[in-house]
Parts: C-alpha cells; structure tokens; sequence
C-alpha cells in the first residue's frame, strides 16, 4: 500500500537521497542499507550484516507469528530474515520508492512481509497492533523525537517490545566536531540529526516505556566505513558510472562519497557512537 506524503524537507530530501544513490547502496552495501557488527573480527561482511538483524531479534523476543513493525526497513533484507527464520509476520515501512520496489520484486515471503511507502509520523497503523516495534537506523530522519516514541507506543501491543538501533553522537561534541563531523554528516546524509544517548532516552521514557536498556556497539560496527570507502574508491577505477555520478555537479547526492570519510573519522575520533537500546510496554 502506498500514500502521499505531504511536502517536508527531511522526508522528502531523505526519499531522494536514497532513491537517487540506490543502485550505489545495492553495489557498496548489499540488501543490507545498514552497519555491521563484527564480535570476532572474523566475520564476512554479510555476516557482521546479519549480526545486527539477530541481535535485533533478540533484543525484541521475536518467533513464531510475532507481529513485528520494521520502521524504515530499506530493501527488506532484515524483515524477510525475521520472516524466514523466525517465523515473524512482518509489516516493512520505507519513505523510498524505489526500495518499496525492490523489497516486494525480491519478497519471498509474501505470506509473511508486507512493504509499504509510509511516513511514519501518519501511519495510519491501528493502536495495539505489533508485538515488537523495530527501528534499525531510520531514527536518524525523524525530526520529532518525542512523536515518534508515541507512535511506537501507541501501535505497540500492552506487554510489547521496541527495539532501536541508531547513529549516535557522543554527549558533548567540541565546536569543531559539531561543525565538520556531526553537523555535516547530518546535511549531507539528509537526516534529521546524530543526537546523544540521553535524547533517545529521555523521548522513550516521555512516551511510556519502561526498563530501558542501552549499549554502545561502536567499536564493533565502525569496520563498516572503511570497507564503504574502499569499495567506493575501488569502484571509481573500474565502474564509468560511479565517475559519471560522483563527478557531475548535477547530483547534489554525490556528496555522499565525501561523507563516508567524514563518518569514518567520527568514529575514529570518539564523536560518533552506535546505540542500540530497548525499552517495554506495560
């Protein structure tokens, strides 16, 4: 099912962002439009991909007929492995068309997943619908921490899960980080912003939910950014439409191939974390 979204800078610049860079994200980044989380160090790229998707399951006690919401669920990589081999009924959301597309061309449980374009501050989803509600790095577009929470609340079964894991900053960011990290991966990402722990925190709590539980995974998922880095540079050499792209100042989107280092440095430096948290409804 798809609806209209009404004009908003961050939806709509977000929905191009990845609309226009998106045979690049399926080429550099795989089905997967998010980190890795590398335990070992050892493990394949696709398997530190699907080291978050399981930590995820996890966290959310998701199994057998699970109602589980996917907000921002990209290609539909980690709702067909909810489906799949947890037996999960997953209801997939993306503000991109292009990876609604995508998602339900390659949906192979169609008993199991569905995909839709939908801004999840008007959901129209029913209230007490979802045992869990995740969110794997799409808290980055919403501009309105505090709404958002309550919607996940508000669709969210009594006895419910969320389960969250997102780009974060570190608490106090200097001038200079705040300026050429985190205010610039932020306009150049189109996302609404990399905010500290505390923020996310204080919006769960605001909403309703209870035991919130946090860790900070930046150490093990930071591995994404080189490999991202390197596969683009690799590309610039061997594929003409990585050159046409990146070099043609009709794209505001080629931005992005600076913006890897940008995130790469973050983490290097501190500025930049990884949170994944979770919190219950009574």
């Amino acid at each position: 099912m798809t609806t209209n979204l009404e004009y908003n800078p961050t939806i709509d610049g977000a929905a191009s962002h990845y609309d226009d860079l998106d045979q690049f994200y399926r080429e550099i980044w795989g089905e997967h439009v998010h980190h890795g989380v590398w335990f070992t160090g050892k493990e394949t790229d696709n398997e530190a991909a699907e080291n978050l998707v399981k930590m995820v399951a996890e966290l959310g006690r998701t199994g057998q007929n699970t109602d589980v919401c996917d907000i921002g669920c990209g290609y539909g990589a980690t709702a067909k492995i909810l489906a799949q081999r947890y037996g999960a009924n997953v209801t997939g959301m993306t503000i991109s068309s292009v990876q609604l597309a995508y998602a339900q061309a390659n949906n192979n449980v169609p008993g199991k997943t569905t995909f839709m374009v939908r801004d999840w501050y008007e959901n129209q989803l029913p209230d007490n619908r979802f045992d869990v509600v995740q969110t794997v790095e799409s808290l980055e577009h919403m501009p309105d921490l505090p709404t958002f929470f309550r919607e996940c609340y508000r669709v969210m079964k009594p006895g419910g899960r969320l389960v969250a894991a997102a780009w974060m900053s570190c608490e106090n960011p200097g001038p200079w980080a705040k300026r050429h990290l985190i205010d610039a991966i932020t306009r150049e990402t189109q996302i609404a912003g990399v905010r500290p722990e505390s923020e996310f925190r204080a919006a769960t709590e605001a909403a309703g939910f209870v035991n919130y539980q946090f860790k900070d995974y930046a150490k093990q998922v930071k591995r994404t950014w080189p490999l991202c880095a390197l596969r683009t540079v690799k590309g610039l050499f061997t594929k003409p439409h990585y050159r046409r792209f990146l070099f043609s100042s009709k794209n505001p989107n080629r931005i992005f191939a600076l913006t890897l280092f940008r995130i790469w440095l973050a983490y290097e430096l501190g500025v930049q974390r990884y949170g994944v948290f979770s919190a219950d409804k009574v």
